[in-house]
């Protein structure tokens, strides 16, 4: 399993994948950790859970590092990655106990009835590594505050990420087992989600991915969670504050070099708008620096292998040959590296590579509609359904329009982001399940009715 620098195309590091025997022994050290894991008093888990923010934050550069490295996004990018898992540390080290207080029911006279919270065992997390980190965190944090153990498939380019994920929960003082790396392959994750000892799995990954597992687990009549892939819309009105949507679009697309499931994807301009917001849109993108991810002032770093990046170029292709306008970029930079532009495609065909699937890198299809129907009707046409942005002026009519379309998180004047203080997850082939807030800790719980005559 190697360990490639993206943007130098330099072999940092390269590591065994465990063997089968390993892979054994570490869940037979999960299920011995979660019998005592789980009877751990919530203050405990909570404290140990405020430690592991500690540890993030006393090491965040060495952290961030180790990410920029193996995937490619900018320094500061990571650095604040790195800060946001500290923060949904904290985030459960206060809530969690709230979030799992028993719910008291009805009941005759002289009884209790009350539904309770109790963790189910292992949990296998299959995780990306566009946010290698941050997206194992919100799932780590609220599952072990749950009195879960856990056990991380990571994506192969990023392994150094999963083990210094590992040692996060060991330094700040989790019990053996509580938190462990597997570095294996996809192929073997059916073996293991089929093992007894595991009870339940979650997913951020693409669709066949997530299809994958969940028929498995479902064979085995195991809880799942997916978070999938998406292509949101960004819905800009006639009278939204073009010059801020821009701005904001700009980044919304470009962030992390593009590769997130959340990031803007479509953006669905109302025609009385639709060329100032084209004009500031294709400035703002062509202001952004492409390179070295490792200097302060660069905000977008490599794509995170090459074979991604031909990928989404083949797709820009296909899309111009189609009879999409090329604005801005479409070509891969000339020099060492995963490098690809910010790309901006106008009169996008319907049917064509980036109108309907899922671009995952700096390429924006932007579309001019008639009216508020018009644009919701285009925000949905997608199978996607995991986020979406609306830019209005009036903050009635924003919220209207957000509750006609159809995705799980639906923001109003801001880009589309995941929030430890709300729940986060889609509908359709953006997968189902929650992650986050109250909604995510109870996930993976059984909730048991207890009745007391």
């Amino acid at each position: 399993m190697d360990a490639v620098n993206p943007a130098t195309d330099e072999q940092l590091d390269s590591y065994e994948e465990h063997t089968e025997g390993e892979v054994d022994d570490a869940l037979d050290r999960a299920s011995d950790a979660f019998e005592e894991w789980r009877e751990r008093p919530m203050r405990d888990r909570e404290r140990l859970l405020s430690a592991a923010a500690d540890t993030l934050r006393e090491n965040k550069r060495e952290y961030a590092e180790t990410i920029t490295r193996e995937m490619g996004k900018p320094i500061d990018q990571a650095v604040a990655e790195v800060e946001k898992c500290a923060q949904g540390c904290d985030h459960y080290a206060e809530h969690a106990s709230t979030y799992l207080s028993a719910d008291h029911h009805p009941s005759p006279p002289g009884t209790t009835a009350k539904t309770v919270y109790e963790p189910l065992g292992p949990v296998l997390a299959v995780m990306p590594w566009n946010f290698p980190f941050w997206q194992v965190f919100r799932f780590a944090a609220p599952s072990l505050a749950a009195g879960n153990v856990g056990l991380l498939k990571h994506a192969s380019n990023v392994p150094g990420c999963a083990l210094a994920i590992e040692s996060v929960f060991r330094d700040a003082g989790f019990p053996e087992g509580a938190f462990q790396s597997l570095l294996i392959s996809s192929d073997r994750v059916d073996d293991i989600l089929a093992d007894d000892r595991v009870r339940a799995a979650t997913v951020t990954g693409s669709g066949p991915a997530g299809s994958a597992v969940a028929a498995t687990a479902g064979e085995h009549l195991k809880k799942t969670v997916l978070e999938l892939g998406g292509s949101d819309p960004f819905v800009v009105l006639d009278d939204a504050d073009v010059a801020d949507a821009a701005e904001t679009g700009a980044w919304a697309r470009n962030k992390n070099g593009g590769q997130s499931c959340i990031a803007a994807k479509r953006f669905v301009v109302h025609t009385d708008v639709y060329d100032e917001f084209r004009r500031r849109f294709t400035d703002e993108v062509e202001s952004f620096a492409v390179g070295d991810p490792m200097a302060d002032d660069t905000d977008l770093g490599s794509q995170a292998k090459p074979d991604l990046l031909s990928d989404l170029h083949d797709q820009v292709t296909a899309s111009v040959e189609a009879g999409a306008t090329l604005v801005t970029g479409g070509e891969p930079l000339d020099r060492e590296g995963a490098f690809y532009p910010p790309t901006i495609l106008t009169d996008v065909p319907e049917g064509c590579p980036v109108d309907s699937e899922e671009t995952f890198g700096p390429v924006a299809a932007v579309y001019e509609v008639a009216d508020e129907a018009s644009a919701v009707e285009l925000a949905n046409d997608t199978e996607f359904g995991l986020g979406a942005s609306v830019w209005t002026a009036d903050r009635d009519r924003g919220e209207r329009v957000a509750r006609r379309i159809d995705a799980g998180c639906v923001y109003v004047n801001q880009l589309v982001k995941s929030d430890p203080r709300v729940p986060f997850g889609g509908v359709g082939d953006s997968g189902y399940g929650r992650e986050l807030a109250g909604d995510g800790i109870r996930e993976f719980v059984n909730r048991k009715t207890v009745w007391v005559e």
